[in-house]
């Protein structure tokens, strides 16, 4: 048995059970939580522009509900110790063939979306044969196919259109893109103005998820894979369908997050989800994902994802310059991690005691 894995399995599970034997108060997903409504109501009564609820908590859930699906893309494949560093090109690569669909076949928006879909399961599920064959590095496949899903994009961009984007726009696209949940309730009973319509891909993807990881045998058996590769193949789980299959919901979440970029811009084309990236390492990891695998945490991932968007919007309110704003930006994620980091090992030695 290799010691490393061993290592790295066990300190997969001394996680687990710390989490679930920690006191309430030092649960990340709980300071997550409890950081974004502090900083949103600062933020509300430094500048109270920041709760106008169409001009800007609608299009800051907007974007969140998109980059909160990419961080679930980044996240099913650190699950089981991989990272996907093509996530952005794929997104771009399905939202491709959705735009096509409508253009030139004239799709039907929801036959569109299963198009993108089916196309970026299909990328993402040949990116992990090709690792679960090879055993290449993950890193190397992903950023080989990143280069790759650049070009290729673009030719087929260039090629197929003349403005380097399709503009065709089928019945359903701008009400998915500007009307909220209240749109489509009955007053305030069941929406509120500042929740868009495209929050519904994102709760589903998020239960989906939440399900898959909690309840399924194929949710733990893609832990197991993360924590230690040889430990479960040798308990009989099929390590490499696992990473083919944690690459396909990978390549199928960046495409729906493609999608809804596309949406929210009103086109489709090859620039979608070049900033994609650091994004999905952002809420993945500052929700409580390992970046070594075994451990992930789907509401987590929304949360981190809630909390940078909430840190861009309130820092854009105040004049912060793109330069400066990321300056801040990292300055604020650092102290939030290292701060994480803190509770939990201190905590967690005083659970050890107590034993």
């Amino acid at each position: 048995m290799n010691p490393e894995s061993d290592n790295r399995a066990e300190g997969a599970a001394a996680a687990r059970q710390s989490a679930q034997r920690l006191p309430f108060w030092v649960n990340q997903r709980l300071g997550l939580l409890v950081l974004t409504v502090s900083l949103a109501a600062l933020f509300g009564v430094l500048r109270p522009a920041f709760l106008d609820q169409r001009l800007v908590l609608f299009p800051l859930l907007r974007d969140i509900s998109m980059l909160a699906v990419v961080a679930l893309a980044q996240m099913v494949v650190l699950s089981v110790g991989h990272m996907n560093l093509a996530v952005g090109r794929m997104a771009a690569f399905g939202a491709l063939f959705a735009g096509l669909g409508y253009d030139r076949l004239g799709m039907p928006l929801q036959l569109g979306l299963v198009l993108c879909l089916f196309a970026g399961a299909a990328i993402g599920a040949l990116t992990g044969w090709i690792i679960a064959r090879t055993g290449v590095s993950s890193f190397v496949v992903t950023l080989a196919m990143d280069f790759a899903l650049l070009g290729l994009v673009s030719l087929l961009y260039s090629a197929l259109t003349e403005n380097a984007a399709f503009t065709t726009q089928p019945a359903g696209l701008m009400d998915l893109r500007s009307t909220s949940l209240a749109d489509i309730c009955v007053g305030p009973v069941c929406g509120s103005p500042a929740i868009p319509q495209m929050a519904q891909f994102t709760v589903l993807a998020v239960c989906g998820l939440g399900f898959l990881y909690a309840r399924t045998r194929m949710g733990r058996e893609l832990l197991l894979t993360g924590a230690n590769p040889a430990a479960a193949e040798l308990s009989g789980i099929p390590t490499g369908r696992r990473v083919i299959l944690a690459h396909a919901l990978s390549g199928l979440l960046a495409a729906l997050a493609g999608f809804m970029a596309a949406v929210s811009t009103g086109s489709f084309r090859a620039s979608i989800g070049a900033d994609f990236m650091l994004p999905s390492f952002l809420g993945a990891v500052l929700g409580g994902t390992l970046l070594t695998g075994g451990v992930v945490s789907v509401l987590g991932a929304l949360l981190g994802t809630s909390l940078v968007g909430v840190i861009r919007k309130g820092l854009d309110l105040f004049g912060v310059g793109l330069e400066s704003l990321n300056i801040y930006l990292g300055c604020v994620l650092l102290l939030a991690l290292s701060a994480d980091r803190v509770r939990t090992v201190v905590s967690y030695r005083k659970v050890v005691r107590s034993t």
